[in-house]
């Protein structure tokens, strides 16, 4: 009896282990997605190397697909990440099925990187994009940023949203900032963050004719490097006045709040955080310090 209940036990046992090994994410491909994008935050990159690289990781996934050790959600979306560096059409149809699967199976995952890969099939297929992600420099105007051609026509600004991509005006004005100096060139001829303000005020005023990218994203990236800088006062400047110029953009009242936690100004911070909640009740940050400020 006790041998049929040790028998039953280890039935049980190697059941629960092999349900969870179905259910567990694939350490392997989550690794491969992160080298993936690494690769490309090292400067100067060398393509080289990336490209090599990419191809060994292609070809595992391929391997792993045969062995039936791609199954989660998390993994399908890793193995897109991967095959959507191909360069072929292959590796982007491979990349919107990896990116279809994934959502299929998890809705929560982010939803830009399929629409990402079905323009970058259609790009390599040449083809018109539908959704707008994909941008290149044009030899023809000294390397200017351009969107790749469109068709708007496919889809709506609705499904662009709800894909995380851009409306058709808004990916006009990103393709404008694409062109425009960074702040950061200017910083660093001026080193006076005083200076930098006045630059960004009146460039704020021209509209679209300005020469600078004064955006409430490229401020407040701007902020986080001087933050990066170790220059936190400076940044309380950027962040103060980004949300002076973009009163509604929720984004900037939660960077303000972050850069005066970190000087102390507890009480300061959280009422930007509020604002910032106010502006946008889904922004899961504000919720959590404010949670853990009760």
């Amino acid at each position: 009896m006790n041998k049929n209940l040790h028998f039953l036990t280890f039935l049980l046992l190697l059941f629960a282990v092999k349900a969870f090994s179905q259910t567990t994410d694939n350490p392997e491909l989550q690794k491969m997605a992160d080298d993936d994008q690494n690769a490309r935050k090292t400067s100067p990159i060398n393509w080289e190397v990336v490209s090599k690289e990419d191809s060994l990781r292609r070809v595992r996934i391929f391997t792993l697909l045969k062995e039936d050790k791609v199954k989660t959600a998390k993994d399908h979306f890793n193995s897109g990440i991967v095959f959507q560096h191909g360069g072929d059409t292959i590796s982007s149809g491979m990349a919107v099925k990896s990116f279809e699967n994934a959502l299929k199976m998890d809705p929560s995952l982010n939803r830009w990187w399929y629409a990402a890969a079905v323009d970058r099939d259609l790009m390599y297929k040449k083809k018109p994009q539908i959704y707008g992600t994909q941008f290149f420099k044009d030899k023809t105007t000294n390397g200017k940023w351009a969107r790749y051609k469109m068709d708007p026509s496919k889809i709506t600004d609705e499904q662009r949203k709800y894909y995380r991509v851009e409306t058709l005006k808004e990916q006009e004005q990103k393709e404008r900032e694409m062109n425009q100096t960074p702040l950061n060139d200017a910083y660093a001829s001026e080193k006076s963050v005083d200076k930098i303000i006045t630059l960004i005020k009146s460039e704020h005023k021209k509209g679209i004719q300005s020469v600078y990218n004064v955006s409430e994203s490229q401020i407040n990236s701007f902020g986080y490097q001087l933050i990066r800088d170790k220059k936190t006062d400076d940044a309380l400047k950027i962040f103060k006045l980004n949300i002076q110029l973009y009163p509604k953009a929720w984004n900037t009242y939660d960077s303000y709040g972050e850069a005066l936690l970190q000087v102390g100004q507890k009480k300061e911070a959280l009422e930007n955080y509020k604002k910032s909640l106010e502006l946008n009740p889904e922004n899961e940050n504000a919720k959590k310090i404010l949670s853990e400020s009760k």
